[in-house]
């Protein structure tokens, strides 16, 4: 083969090559904004979920914490009823004295339950913050208590 037709099959083949691979990376860098655009798509989606998730979650969170502040007030009052059903025979077998403690236990837990309905789970928050301040030791000692019961009835 002559020279000049070799040195022209060269320069073409070259050609072809770099055009081949310009549009090559032309392909690539197309294909990497798709995958940006796709991956900011995704993104946006998956942080809508999450917010909706979010919103869901909360919303049921503070519906249990409303119907658990109800279902311990009503356990409180029922407990006071027992008490104070149970007030008369507490008299004849310990006598008025341990009577009257039972009665008066009966009265507390039923306005204990009172204002247990009566505050909001804001105020309850409140109220349980303070109380954690003023008495930390004694805040940790009724945590690891109702853990240890929860842990017991679990089981």
């Amino acid at each position: 083969m002559e020279p000049e037709v070799e040195n022209a099959n060269t320069s073409e083949a070259k050609s072809r090559f770099n055009a081949a691979l310009d549009e090559a990376k032309a392909g690539a860098a197309a294909l990497g904004d798709e995958a940006k655009l796709r991956a900011s798509k995704a993104r946006d989606d998956a942080r809508a979920r999450g917010e909706t998730y979010a919103t869901d979650a909360k919303t049921k969170a503070g519906e249990l914490a409303v119907e658990g502040k109800h279902k311990a007030s009503e356990a409180l009052s029922g407990l006071s009823r027992v008490i104070d059903e149970n007030a008369a025979s507490i008299d004849e077998k310990l006598g008025p004295k341990y009577g009257e403690y039972a009665r008066s236990a009966s009265r507390s837990l039923q306005d204990n339950a009172r204002k247990l309905d009566e505050k909001s789970l804001d105020e309850l928050a409140d109220d349980s913050r303070e109380a954690i301040r003023k008495s930390p030791a004694t805040a940790v000692g009724l945590a690891a208590l109702v853990g240890f019961f929860f842990a017991r009835l679990f089981r």
